[in-house]
């Protein structure tokens, strides 16, 4: 879905969010450009997957530093500051919390130093299940963790607490230890990594410049600094790019998973996985939603933007016409500015309008991406009716979310999921809708044209395909009818590495 604005379509409570995106991440080697500046473009283009903190860190060959603060990339960084990082590689992120709280020690990259005297710094898309295991280690090494148990600062102390071997090796030998869903992008005083878990649960993109290298999570990050895609990050692979060119290792077989959620909502419409275009796949959806679900209705209407596509396959295949029902302020972004309560309880008409003209008179199927706790779709379902529409049927281009995600998606509880524990008359009673209609998961692997066994679907199905901890699971995480807890247990505290410099705005 085409957005950057911020937010995500969930939200009645901007307070109170529903699922939120996995982290966007960026690296660039490329000697004689401002990789400074293509860090923050590319960053901008990823904004979308996250919209809590921004970071960049760079070197020049003689150090590393990391600018990162709170807000969105454009908050985050100007002209004065992104003209004072200088060097010829860079990493940054744009982060959404899964593990921590949303503070500036937990934004990223992180940073250490190794007694080496080098510095690494990292950046880091996903979600890690064995923090624990990990703090052991650190703490086995003789590390000062400060108390951190943060999934990518304990990865970046690992990777920094071996000064008798090079960055590169130390990976080869810590990246196996590691477990859950990663995308990293890390780097030195003088070498850009990247690496992806064996399971290829969040997307990894290679590209060139004329002049070097791009890593970033989506296509758009490298069209928008000018590069051209090379392939996918391979799952299990490390790359290294430094000025005797890229260099490519495996540090484990590769068991491909990727996340089937990425296609129905993650992802920007144009990004293409595993060969896949996510636009395309999301139009395709639409029509076998309509296939699933007909229904007589005289308009077909998006819930804007992120039901745009498969509204638009729902329409082509249904005949029923399509059109614009409600409008969205496009500058509802992230705010810092708290609403006062009787402005909260506006709830959505702050992010969306309804078209009277459009929908009075008219039988409607509103199409979103998800139902998560129900808020939304049943302030638009009131909306609606509101602004006249006779009759409103509402179509869902992705399965019920049962289950939450531990691989770096933050969706509600399951206590919390409206699905979990409520069957499909009930959800539609819920949210006040004439009939209610979800894709099955058959529809919606068939749409994404992957294999079933190359998928994570575990939102839908709760089939984990990265074992969770046995020991140490927080209550945090129920899963409704089946009597056990699940959760990984890294959410217990959030402390990054000690830096060496890292700077933000006072």
């Amino acid at each position: 879905m085409p957005r950057g604005d911020g937010r995500l379509s969930h939200e009645l409570d901007p307070h109170r969010p529903g699922p939120q995106d996995a982290c966007g991440v960026f690296g660039v080697w490329a000697p004689g450009e401002e990789v400074a500046k293509l860090t923050y473009f590319g960053l901008y283009a990823l904004q979308h997957r996250g919209q809590e903190a921004a970071g960049i860190a760079v070197s020049d060959g003689s150090g590393v530093v990391v600018y990162k603060d709170i807000g969105l990339v454009a908050q985050v960084f100007d002209e004065p500051t992104l003209a004072s990082l200088r060097g010829h590689l860079a990493i940054g992120h744009a982060r959404y919390s899964t593990t921590g709280d949303s503070t500036w020690e937990n934004s990223q990259p992180t940073l250490q130093s190794t007694s080496a005297g080098t510095t690494i710094a990292l950046a880091h898309n996903g979600n890690l299940v064995n923090t624990a295991d990990l703090a052991r280690r650190a703490d086995e090494l003789g590390m000062d963790r400060q108390g951190s148990t943060n999934d990518t600062g304990l990865v970046t102390m690992l990777l920094a607490g071996r000064p008798d071997l090079s960055v590169e090796a130390a990976a080869m030998e810590v990246l196996p230890t590691v477990e859950g869903a990663f995308s990293f992008v890390f780097m030195d005083e003088n070498t850009l990594y990247a690496a992806r878990d064996p399971h290829g649960v969040r997307p990894l993109m290679l590209g060139r410049l004329e002049r070097g290298w791009v890593v970033a999570s989506e296509q758009a990050a490298l069209d928008i600094v000018g590069a051209s895609v090379v392939r996918e990050v391979e799952p299990g692979e490390l790359i290294a790019i430094d000025e005797y060119g890229l260099r490519s290792q495996r540090f484990a077989a590769p068991d491909p998973k990727g996340c089937l959620f990425e296609y129905v909502y993650l992802a920007r419409p144009d990004a293409t996985i595993s060969g896949r275009n996510v636009y395309s796949t999301r139009v395709e959806i639409g029509r076998r939603l309509a296939k699933e679900h007909p229904v007589e209705a005289d308009l077909v209407i998006p819930s804007p933007e992120s039901g745009t596509p498969a509204a638009i396959g729902y329409a082509e295949a249904s005949g029923i016409p399509y059109g614009m029902g409600l409008v969205k302020n496009a500058y509802v972004g992230r705010t810092f500015i708290q609403p006062s309560q009787t402005i909260r309880q506006l709830g959505i008409r702050l992010k969306l309008n309804p078209l009277r003209d459009n929908v009075r008179g008219k039988r409607l199927v509103v199409v979103d991406d998800s139902i998560v706790r129900g808020n939304t779709q049943r302030a638009i379902v009131r909306m609606l009716r509101e602004a006249g529409a006779l009759e409103v049927h509402v179509r869902i281009s992705s399965p019920p979310v049962k289950w939450p995600c531990f691989y770096g998606i933050d969706f509600a509880t399951g206590a919390e999921l409206l699905a979990n524990g409520t069957d499909l008359e009930g959800i539609r009673r819920s949210i006040g809708a004439d009939s209610l209609g979800y894709v099955s998961l058959e529809g919606l692997i068939a749409a994404s044209e992957q294999p079933k066994n190359r998928l994570c679907r575990a939102c839908f199905d709760g089939e984990y395909p990265i074992k969770l901890p046995a020991a140490n699971l927080i209550g945090k995480h129920v899963l409704e009818g089946v009597g056990r807890r699940v959760g990984p247990e890294e959410r217990t505290g959030d402390q990054p590495s000690a830096p060496t410099t890292e700077l933000s705005r006072s």
